[in-house]
């Protein structure tokens, strides 16, 4: 499983990769992502199985993201993991095509809840 994960704090990018390895995924490369454009741009050219995404970044938020892979046709599993979880927000993600949505904190079991299915 190749997954790229979106966000625009390194430290967050880190903690996120090692939740997602100690929830057990099998992962064959993790690629890393600062924000929104450049995340759309290796869409485009690593074909990741996952995207796992921050709603709130500089340039092109997550949601303009997942928008923007939807408009050409991609299909690739995209998942927001960020610190706000309104109603609101995840009517706009899920209308939008994400797979899934993780507030933060989260922990290992809360992605194996969330991904498991998906991912598997």
């Amino acid at each position: 499983m190749k997954v790229l994960v979106v966000d625009d704090s390194k430290v967050m990018r880190s903690i996120v990769m090692r939740t997602l390895r100690q929830a057990g995924f099998a992962c064959d490369s993790m690629e890393e992502a600062d924000d929104g454009i450049s995340a759309l741009k290796m869409i485009e050219s690593s074909h990741p199985d996952v995207v796992l995404t921050d709603w709130n970044m500089p340039g092109m938020p997550g949601i303009d993201l997942l928008r923007a892979v939807r408009a050409r046709g991609d299909s690739t599993r995209f998942i927001f993991v960020t610190s706000e979880g309104t109603d609101e927000m995840r009517d706009l993600a899920f209308g939008a095509g994400a797979n899934g949505f993780i507030t933060k904190p989260f922990t290992p079991a809360t992605f194996q809840f969330a991904l498991g299915e998906l991912i598997r």
